[in-house]
């Protein structure tokens, strides 16, 4: 009996232990086994396909020779995780020596299309930087990497920022802002899918780039994608009021921020520059209703708009621009009646008014390609809170001051955001303001004179022949001949321009093969005017044209083809 109780009294002093111990005790280790385990495997898989080469790199940079110098050179695997198969969009291939070599002074160009340079590269405002650096410090070597890529955003150049920090950078340039919407991880994009937590973001582009990423990618259902360029945004319309809009912001300023850190880090400076839009010559390619309009609000909202329509095209500007504003009253969020508004008021010499309505009509478009003004808000706040080492470029505000009343259009753009010439070097001038109170005191010492690089000059140096210029016209032509360009209120009237400028007769053919000689003289190792010269010797001698293209290429690996496809080495 006695050891019955005694038993009974160690089970009873059991059970209280049990109970004495925490609940969180026994499921901690589960739930951390839940985790650990599953991101060991992931680990092991990843490392194994890495062992045995399955799958791509999808770092930056890989390494490479250019001119039997140790270098690396961009991968064009990179952007893979950020757009469907087929897709993949690519910057101008580009290089960087892995010894900075002495006196050399490297500025970093991040963006988009419009930083790239397209339509044409050659003549992007980062070229005509260069140059101007390069005759006003003769001294130091100016290696500017224009790493601008089509339709990216700041996810992607966040990245790009980090990986080129290794290279000692001096100075980064950041022209961007106008992707944030329709770019990969955008609320308007058809890229890399839409998402609002930028937790998220960053996770889903660490999966993506990972061999096992890739691997369960290749499993699925991917389907090959044509490319068809801004036509395939426009089953993607976002008002400027939806409540997807605001983390778009909040991911852009953030990013910013990240970039501005990382380039402290390397020790560089950083340009911040605010993004240009065309507004007056390049009316809003969408434009939605307010929800809450009534069938009956709509049909008079229409009445209005017709009528004053044809008073505009009869020239009555006044009574137009009375009809739209009485339009307005009845629903005020439909872009393309700002631009007709602005358009009266110009025409009537409201200029003030005429912009404020440009700027509304750019900011309501529900096909968002163009920087509206909150994230040209954020670039200047992301600016000025950086603090020392990073300079704010206003190129909104400089373009403004350098436009017919103020009021920025086709003689700085092509399209809605693609510069012109004039465009290119305004925007590489106020670059060159930034840069040079930057410049370390042994550059800044070495400098042959005060002034900037004229315009003309600086085209001389890069071989911007009048065939060049009618060729890059007619190319921007083409474009504005598919949607959603054909849906803008002046398709007609900007496409005429276009036509005319790539109609305008160049200059003789010795004309322009002179220019391209003389500027290779003052510029030999330059690929970029072998390469372009080349192009252009194709239609008139072949093996000229063969010997220019050899001439532009990295190394002696590297093929050569001639436009035809006929490959030469």
């Amino acid at each position: 009996m006695s050891t019955t109780v005694v038993e009974q009294t160690r089970i009873v002093d059991s059970s209280a232990d049990a109970k004495s111990v925490p609940r969180w005790r026994h499921w901690v280790p589960r739930v951390a086994f839940a985790i650990l385990a599953p991101a060991l495997l992931l680990l092991l898989t990843e490392g194994a396909l890495r062992l045995f080469h399955v799958g791509y790199s999808t770092k930056l940079m890989g390494p490479c020779t250019i001119h039997s110098r140790p270098s690396s050179c961009y991968n064009f695997l990179f952007a893979a995780p950020f757009f469907p198969p087929g897709m993949i969009k690519t910057p101008q291939f580009f290089s960087i020596s892995a010894q900075k070599a002495p006196h050399t002074y490297r500025v970093v160009v991040l963006g988009e299309s419009a930083a790239m340079g397209d339509p044409d590269p050659a003549y992007s405002f980062s070229r005509y930087l260069e140059v101007m650096l390069r005759q006003r410090y003769p001294g130091t070597h100016f290696e500017v990497v224009n790493t601008g890529m089509v339709a990216i955003n700041s996810h992607v150049s966040r990245i790009m920022a980090e990986e080129l920090a290794q290279y000692h950078p001096d100075l980064y340039i950041l022209y961007a802002g106008s992707n944030e919407v329709v770019g990969p991880y955008g609320p308007g994009t058809v890229l890399a899918s839409s998402s609002l937590s930028l937790p998220i973001i960053k996770a889903s582009i660490f999966l993506r780039s990972s061999r096992v990423g890739q691997l369960l990618r290749g499993s699925g259902n991917n389907q090959q994608t044509e490319w068809r360029g801004m036509e395939m945004f426009l089953e993607k319309e976002i008002r400027a009021d939806s409540p997807r809009m605001e983390p778009a912001y909040r991911n852009f300023q953030s990013n910013l921020r990240s970039i501005t850190e990382i380039a402290k880090a390397a020790g560089a400076k950083v340009v911040l520059s605010t993004v240009a839009t065309n507004l007056r010559d390049s009316a809003p390619f969408a434009s939605l209703h307010q929800d809450e309009l009534s069938a009956e609000d709509l049909a008079t909202w229409t009445a209005f708009v017709e009528e004053g329509e044809e008073l505009e095209r009869k020239g009555a500007a006044a009574e137009a621009l009375r009809l739209y504003l009485t339009a307005a009253g009845i629903d005020n969020t439909y872009a393309e009646l700002h631009y007709r508004i602005a358009r009266c008021e110009l025409a009537v010499g409201d200029f003030s008014a005429a912009k404020r309505h440009y700027v509304q009509a750019r900011d309501l478009d529900t096909l968002r390609f163009r920087a509206d003004s909150r994230i040209n808000d954020v670039i200047r706040s992301v600016a000025v809170s950086s603090g020392a080492g990073t300079r704010l470029l206003d190129t909104e505000f400089l373009f403004s001051g350098e436009s017919r009343n103020g009021i920025i259009g086709s003689e700085l753009f092509y399209d809605h955001v693609h510069l012109t010439p004039q465009g290119s070097y305004l925007l590489a001038r106020g670059a060159f303001d930034q840069i040079v109170p930057l410049l370390p005191k042994d550059v800044a010492s070495s400098s042959q004179g005060t002034g900037r690089l004229p315009k003309e000059e600086c085209e001389r140096l890069l071989a911007f022949t009048e065939h060049d210029r009618a060729r890059v016209a007619a190319e921007m032509a083409d474009r504005l001949q598919r949607p959603p360009f054909t849906q803008q209120l002046n398709h007609r009237d900007e496409l005429q321009s276009l036509i005319l400028r790539a109609s305008e007769t160049p200059a003789s053919i010795q004309d322009s093969v002179s220019q391209y000689q003389w500027a290779i003289s003052q510029n030999p190792k330059d690929p970029t005017l072998h390469y372009k010269f080349g192009l252009f010797l194709f239609e008139y001698d072949r093996n000229a044209a063969a010997q220019e293209l050899i001439l532009a290429r990295p190394n002696d690996t590297f093929p050569v083809y001639l436009p035809d496809g006929t490959r030469v080495l």
